[in-house]
């Protein structure tokens, strides 16, 4: 299988930090030059800076507005989210139910995609958004540009996994397409039967009730991943620690990282290795992410 330039990048990225993590637990005295990157190095790797719900700060979220104002601003990527519709649709949207954004409230799994459609979604974010409608990720997919990427996320269960394949089937843009998913299941069966669309195992960002802290990250999500034969995992950010990323790429994995708004925290997780940063303000991370990292 050829790599593609992307791709190659990241193997190469992966190796680096791991090797890097590798060499930090030498006994100081000793040399370790087993291909780690200096700092420099790390900085001229291609992250993505990928668009969450589409550029959802300035437009409204998973709608065919907020995806094009992210590719127009420079978005590396778009990830939208999906639930399949009584009538077997793919629709584009966040929440289990329509209320949030339309402010009528219709169970997306138990309405036909027709009176779904009906709906405006993007009022909710300002007049000059009114008419926006529920995409069908078919909408979305049409979109993308040349050299971008769409990460996709399932909100139904492995029903949607086969209705996702018949829609790829044939289609030019399946090389574009990235799959990311909270439910181990259905994730899994999306790796299983479509090989060749990068998979990933979203977790993280759950909190103690009492203290409101973030849970740590168990680890053994990550052999989970390996058995599973998917191609990552995609991270709640606070849960990306040092110890957990080289583990991550010492098995092989990439590593992906949401939602973040701060340039600061993206560039701590550059620098550990991580292949793309989710956030809702692309335009603006990525630049100001980008000056950080030429500071020495």
């Amino acid at each position: 299988m050829t790599l593609s330039v992307y791709e190659v990048e990241m193997v190469s990225m992966s190796k680096a930090v791991a090797a890097a993590v590798m060499c930090a637990g030498v006994v100081v005295g000793s040399s370790c030059s087993a291909g780690a990157s200096s700092g420099a190095d790390m900085k001229t790797k291609r992250v993505e800076y990928v668009a969450h719900r589409g550029a959802s700060y300035a437009a409204p979220e998973n709608t065919l507005a907020s995806v094009e104002l992210a590719w127009k601003v420079g978005a590396d990527a778009v990830e939208v989210d999906v639930y399949l519709s009584a009538d077997g649709r793919v629709m584009v949207i966040h929440d289990a139910t329509t209320r949030r954004t339309t402010g009528v409230d219709m169970k997306v799994e138990a309405t036909n995609s027709a009176k779904l459609r009906s709906l405006d979604a993007g009022k909710f974010k300002g007049a000059e958004f009114a008419g926006q409608k529920i995409p069908y990720l078919e909408e979305v997919i049409a979109t993308i540009p040349e050299g971008r990427r769409l990460y996709v996320e399932l909100k139904s269960d492995k029903r949607l996994v086969p209705v996702l394949e018949k829609m790829l089937e044939g289609n030019t843009r399946r090389g574009q397409i990235v799959f990311i998913c909270f439910k181990l299941d259905t994730i899994a069966a999306c790796k299983e039967r479509m090989a060749d669309i990068p998979a990933y195992w979203l977790a993280g960002g759950d909190k103690d009730k009492i203290t409101q802290a973030y849970i740590p990250i168990d680890p053994a999500i990550i052999q989970t991943a390996k058995e599973k034969k998917l191609d990552g995992l995609d991270l709640h950010s606070a849960g990306v620690t040092r110890e957990l990323a080289g583990k991550i790429h010492a098995a092989g994995l990439s590593l992906a990282a949401w939602t973040i708004d701060d340039p600061a925290e993206a560039k701590r997780l550059i620098g550990l290795g991580v292949v793309s940063i989710t956030t809702n303000r692309p335009d603006w991370v990525k630049q100001e992410t980008e000056k950080l990292l030429k500071k020495k």
